[in-house]
């Protein structure tokens, strides 16, 4: 057991406690591994800290580890640590390309093993030193990308276990081509307005389980990416998430945008999705694939925030869209809901390419029920990012079909009302729909 306070830490909120839990943390993987405590009844303010082999930092009940209000307490890790705006100058909900490296962490660690982060005590990610401008409904930040709350970099065996995380201003746990990965009974728990403020962020990560965790953030809660700086790791693969609770004002589960490379052999169950933007979706806008993925025995709620966030609050969405001329969209393919119940502003949307269709997807046991929620208008569709505004007008549908082949509807009940349209497809092959109910 090494105990931060007998190197050092003051734990008075206000003193940087970093270079203590740093000296602890380097004493402890040093002597052969064992536990960095963060007693309780302390607040512990803190730059920087890099988390190393064999050491399982552990955060007690009524202890709060607190990102400082000083941004040079922050290691640089790319571009000399210089804070640039977006090249083009527009904000996020517009400039989407992120290549997936930022400038700075909070919790970070490069190509460790056997690391863990534990205990019942809570990590404050300060966002408030990163506002920007404020709608009202979207908080834009003063730079991009802003502080992840925590950046872990090719480790091997690692578990995040029973923490809280709060307030994080951008991806809150972003973890870098990882393998062997337990996130099991975290909260994480963000500002519905901040934008980027992503949940659980696994980037090119292998043989991951995320479960029994409650997630509610602005942007997307749990989101899987191949971003493009770290294609050395290759792909997304072997995912398990279960017994989650989800509310996002973007998309609770999602697969891209940043899509460098494949992500395959992918579980969903078990989980509950609320007050959400989106419900599930995936959307290649990179050469990356999608395949042999599952999403069964789940609830969706949505409704729509505003017309910052990305989506018309779609229960599910999938979109094969290249992301600007020169950039080929990868394939979506095999892919299976079950036992899905729906209740929100919007329906099922799918919509490939006209030389990219979406193939083989499988609808069984679906439940909708389109009820109006909030004040925004649901006139359409959102395939943000790409090309153009983004935008489909029309009518909404229960289902929303275009550019699509071998896709099977079976035992499916919709409940709308008259001004909601059952069926809309374009371009569509081999479409089969059994045992429908529609409730007018």
């Amino acid at each position: 057991m090494y105990n931060i306070m007998e190197y050092g830490a003051k734990g008075d909120g206000q003193t940087n406690d970093a270079g203590a839990i740093q000296a602890a943390i380097d004493a402890c993987t040093h002597n052969g591994g064992g536990r960095v405590l963060l007693p309780a009844g302390h607040t512990f303010n803190s730059g920087s800290i890099l988390l190393k082999s064999e050491v399982d930092l552990h955060i007690e009940r009524g202890a709060i580890l607190k990102a400082s209000d000083n941004l040079e307490d922050y290691y640089p890790l790319a571009n000399e640590g210089k804070i640039v705006a977006h090249q083009s100058g527009l904000p996020s909900f517009l400039n989407s390309e992120y290549a997936g490296r930022p400038f700075h962490a909070f919790i970070t660690g490069f190509h460790e093993k056997n690391v863990s982060v534990s205990g019942f005590g809570t990590i404050d990610a300060n966002e408030k030193i990163f506002y920007g401008t404020n709608s009202g409904y979207h908080i834009e930040g003063t730079y991009y990308p802003r502080i992840p709350l925590m950046l872990l970099e090719d480790f091997k065996q690692l578990t995040i276990k029973d923490v809280t995380m709060k307030d994080c201003a951008f991806w809150t746990v972003h973890l870098v081509g990882c393998e062997d990965v337990l996130i099991d009974g975290i909260r994480i728990l963000n500002n519905l307005q901040m934008a980027n403020s992503d949940g659980i962020d696994p980037d090119h990560c292998k043989n991951v389980r995320i479960t029994n965790c409650h997630i509610e953030c602005g942007d997307d809660a749990i989101v899987l990416k191949n971003s493009g700086d770290y294609k050395q790791y290759g792909n997304c693969e072997n995912i398990v998430i279960s017994n989650c609770t989800l509310i996002s004002t973007s998309a609770a589960i999602k697969f891209g945008t940043e899509g460098e490379a494949d992500f395959r052999n992918i579980l969903v169950n078990n989980c509950t999705i609320s007050r959400s933007n989106r419900g599930i979706s995936i959307q290649i806008r990179d050469n990356g694939n999608v395949e042999n993925a599952v999403f069964s025995n789940i609830t969706i709620e949505t409704r729509r925030f505003s017309h910052e966030w990305w989506g018309r609050a779609e229960a599910i969405c999938l979109t094969a869209i290249d992301r600007k001329p020169g950039i080929k969209a990868g394939k979506i393919k095999n892919i299976t809901f079950q036992n899905i119940t729906c209740k929100g502003e919007n329906g099922i949307f799918l919509s490939g390419s006209s030389d990219n269709y979406i193939e083989d997807v499988r609808f069984e046991n679906i439940r909708l029920q389109l009820t109006k929620k909030s004040k925004w208008d649901i006139d359409g569709y959102d395939v943000r990012p790409c090309p153009g505004d983004g935008s489909i007008k029309g009518k909404i549908s229960g289902v929303y079909a275009n550019y699509c082949k071998e896709v099977v509807f079976h035992d499916l009940k919709i409940e709308k009302d008259e001004s909601i349209l059952e069926f809309y497809q374009e371009d569509v092959t081999l479409l089969e729909i059994t045992d429908v109910v529609i409730h007018q």
